[in-house]
């Protein structure tokens, strides 16, 4: 049974949710980079394992920003875009067990 999430706000881990226990297929760590480089470093490496196969999970790292001047800038970004412009790509997404970027499982 695949649990819906609400649409509001972040989707947050259950512990009888499979992706959380499900292993990522690769990593994209976003550390270093800047906010307007992560759309299409997402979108690449996101398509780029959609075509390798369905229903694959994912982790993208986005650290915490806690070395960031103005706080966190990466993790909203990356969120915004799993729920706007790349929602077409992502069946789940939630954040991984270190509250330090998601866990996606693709479409």
């Amino acid at each position: 049974m695949v649990r819906r999430r609400p649409t509001n706000g972040s989707p947050r881990f259950h512990v009888a949710d499979g992706l959380h226990d499900t292993p990522a297929a690769s990593v994209l760590d976003l550390h270093g980079f800047r906010a307007d480089e992560v759309p299409a470093a997402l979108r690449n490496f996101l398509t780029s394992w959609q075509r390798r196969g369905r229903g694959l999970v994912v982790h993208v790292i986005t650290g915490r920003g806690r070395n960031s001047a103005r706080g966190p800038v990466l993790r909203g970004r990356v969120s915004a875009l799993l729920k706007g412009e790349l929602s077409a790509l992502v069946a789940d997404w939630g954040p991984d067990e270190s509250d330090g970027g998601f866990k996606v499982r693709l479409r």
